[in-house]
């Protein structure tokens, strides 16, 4: 070993840089995953050391040392920072931009690892003196200056009970120097005390899924726990948590959106006394940086984050959570785009623990995986409580009138249920007021300038949004084409609670959707209406379809199932029977008997009479037939390599010379697609294509990634385009 220290840098760049150590320090003192300070181009940036090496490519004269060591010891394990390594690896992302992504931001600026706090002491010249030598009316100085010789330090809280001033006594006590200023690190208790309140009884299944889940401590073992909603799902992870947490270890439990997080947290702050790791992005950056700390020590016995947790350091791992597994939202779309549910499964294998993925719509791949014999299938087929599955219906909306959007059935129903005292939830994953603004008499719609979208109608802010790049426009009076008066066409969530409350004069309404619950802690408190009984009638999105317990609503109506019947995505379908069966599950929870309505112009349609006769196992085992006589995921790997440029002619032509690269290195078992354009082909102002990667297993795919990433790189064209790499994607965009 000379001393070569592969450091990685936060920046776009597909590998580690080479420095030489700090001056005075022994390289052998360095471990991998210790920060450091070292220079990089003008600046002065923080580095992580991913490996020793033996010698550099650089020539010695241009090998720069690095500035300085930031921490005494690794912010990663080695075996966090190995999954990172290999994550980086997978998704062909540069390892600095994944090391940076797993850690807060004030430690990719360089702040203290360990939490410290500021205390004072009397310097060892005002030890040795006395409080005669300060001026004769510094009563308060004397003061202070005795409280601190009676002891090693003090902090604000104690100096604070001595004066209401003690900050400028003490600025006065530093000019004279008889007071010292300390930086301390904190060292909390590596474990923190648990005790755990008593939960419900568990029914067999749920025992039986407890019993397989302790029984494989120690050991890699995935678990996929499917449960249909209001099965106790979130008892089985309680419980299993308990014995791991009565080990003295760590769970580490992931939700697909901040949305879920307060429920859960809730749900698990009342089982465990003991202090929580929260993990999500809208927590500041102090708040996070707290939250990995107590992670990192083993403080917090239990971890709980969305997406980017999965990378949380932790300091005695015994069992991995991914609730909600099927969610998309754990497949990050920009930047590293990594899936935290596949993670999920590559850390337990790592760590040797059991992982446990809970939903009640299971993904295709892990229904699939189960099926190849490398999962085990933990099943929860009935609800708690006594609580039955709601009656699923499908309203015809060729042979009903409706009243904007709500067939007359449909009111009848919600006019039933709320004559009987339940709640009524309605959903459309549609927000606004409406999807688009129409003239009548030439047929001109709001077009997005950016965008080959419609802008989509905010009637209270009469403003038009487009949702996909963020334009917005004041609603025109009259059209620009014609002159003639404009009209909005079709429904969103904002023209659905509107129509309510005309239908149901003086009924209790709530609307929950991205720009109802904009404001910091709006969703908890809209949330907690509902549940208190406040709000009758419930309007929202994909907001409301996962996870949420609303014991009285008894009616949930899909007010337009068709919208995805005919996606473009090959996963189009799964998804939408996954939302129609998840926003199914929040009636009939409790005592009250739930009933579903889905609105349809399409009730003929397999995907729909699937659910209706067979429920969710049934569209699953046919779509995954379907999957498997195409050759699509699971039963394939795919990856997608995008670009996208102001100019329409740039995309195609660097996806052209890209595809030619791929076919001269002769990659056997790949297959190349494309180019085209995607099916939004300009958004945000910038002309998008992409090339399809197809195989049979991901290791042909990752061969050709090797060796035709660097050349794709040197690509002429790649200067022209904003370009990325999709490993696993999860959306054809």
């Amino acid at each position: 070993m000379t001393g070569v220290l592969a450091i990685a840098i936060d920046a776009p760049l597909r590998r580690l840089f080479d420095y030489r150590a700090p001056p005075h320090v022994d390289p052998a003192s360095l471990l991998p995953g210790m920060r450091l300070w070292v220079p990089f181009g003008r600046r002065r940036v923080v580095g992580v050391l991913v490996e020793h090496r033996s010698r550099s490519e650089l020539p010695d004269a241009k090998l720069k040392a690095a500035l300085g060591l930031i921490d005494d010891e690794p912010v990663f394990d080695q075996r966090l920072l190995e999954l990172l390594k290999w994550s980086a690896e997978y998704y062909r992302h540069p390892p600095g931009e994944v090391i940076a992504a797993a850690l807060p931001a004030p430690l990719r600026s360089g702040a203290a690892m360990l939490e410290t706090s500021e205390r004072w002491t009397l310097s060892a010249a005002a030890r040795t003196g006395h409080t005669s030598d300060l001026p004769a009316r510094a009563n308060r100085l004397r003061e202070m200056a005795d409280y601190l010789r009676s002891r090693d330090s003090a902090d604000a809280a104690e100096l604070g009970v001595l004066s209401q001033r003690w900050r400028d006594h003490l600025r006065e006590l530093e000019k004279r120097g008889w007071v010292t200023r300390l930086q301390v690190t904190e060292t909390p208790p590596s474990r923190a005390d648990v005790s755990t309140a008593a939960g419900p009884e568990p029914t067999p299944a749920q025992h039986s899924a407890i019993a397989a889940i302790e029984a494989a401590h120690g050991s890699f073992a995935p678990f996929l726990l499917h449960g249909v909603t209001g099965s106790g799902k979130t008892e089985v992870y309680l419980r299993a948590i308990e014995a791991v947490v009565a080990r003295g270890e760590q769970a580490l439990v992931l939700v697909p959106e901040i949305a879920l997080t307060p429920q859960l947290v809730a749900r698990f702050a009342a089982r465990f006394d003991a202090p929580l790791a929260v993990l999500h992005s809208s927590l500041t950056d102090q708040e996070r940086l707290r939250a990995w700390r107590a992670a990192r020590v083993g403080t917090a016995p239990v971890v709980i984050g969305t997406r980017s947790a999965i990378f949380a350091p932790l300091a005695r791992p015994g069992l991995i959570v991914v609730d909600e597994e099927h969610d998309p939202s754990y497949k990050q779309q920009e930047g590293f785009r990594y899936s935290a549910r596949d993670l999920a499964l590559v850390r337990a294998q790592r760590l040797s623990i059991p992982v446990v993925l809970g939903s009640a719509t299971p993904s295709l791949e892990s229904l699939e995986r189960v099926r190849a014999g490398k999962a085990t299938l933990l099943d929860l087929p009935t609800r708690t409580g006594g609580a039955s599955q709601p009656t699923l219906h499908l309203i015809d909306l060729r042979r009903h009138a409706e009243t904007q959007g709500i067939a007359t059935p449909t009111v009848l129903a919600v006019k039933r249920h709320l004559d009987a005292g339940g709640q009524v939830l309605m959903y459309l994953n549609r927000r606004g007021y409406a999807p688009s603004l129409f003239c009548p008499s030439c047929g001109w719609v709001a077009p997005c300038p950016r965008c080959d979208a419609r802008l989509t109608v905010h009637q209270r802010e009469q403003r038009l949004h487009c949702h996909h790049c963020g334009t917005e426009q004041r609603v025109p009076e009259i059209c620009p084409s014609c002159g003639e008066a404009v009209k909005p066409v079709g429904q969103g969530t904002e023209r659905i609670e509107e129509t309510l409350a005309r239908l149901f004069p003086g009924v209790p309404l709530a609307r929950i959707d991205r720009d109802a619950v904009r404001r910091k802690g709006a969703l908890e408190e809209a949330l907690d209406r509902v549940t208190r009984g406040e709000v009758r009638l419930l309007v929202g999105t994909q907001m409301l379809t996962k996870g949420h317990h609303f014991p009285d609503v008894s009616l949930v109506v899909v007010l337009n199932a068709d919208q995805g019947l005919f996606g473009t995505d090959f996963r189009a379908s799964e998804r939408l029977a996954q939302t129609i069966v998840q926003v199914a599950g929040r009636a009939g929870r409790a005592e009250r008997p739930g009933e579903v309505l889905v609105q349809t112009e399409y009730p003929e349609h397999p995907l729909l009479a699937q659910l209706v006769t067979g429920g969710y196992d049934a569209f699953a085992s046919a779509a995954l037939e379907e999957r498997k006589q195409a050759l699509w995921p699971p039963f394939a790997r795919i990856a997608v390599l995008r670009a996208e440029a102001a100019r329409r002619e740039a995309p195609i032509a660097f996806l052209d010379r890209a595809r030619g690269l791929a076919e001269s290195l002769a990659a056997n078992g790949v297959e190349v697609l494309g180019p085209a354009a995607a099916p939004m082909e300009r958004r945000a102002g910038h002309y998008r294509a992409q090339l399809l990667l197809h195989a049979p297993s991901h290791t042909p795919l990752q061969r050709l990634f090797a060796r035709w990433l660097p050349a794709v790189e040197e690509l002429p064209e790649a200067r022209r385009v904003r370009w990325s790499l999709d490993v696993d994607p999860l959306e054809l965009f």
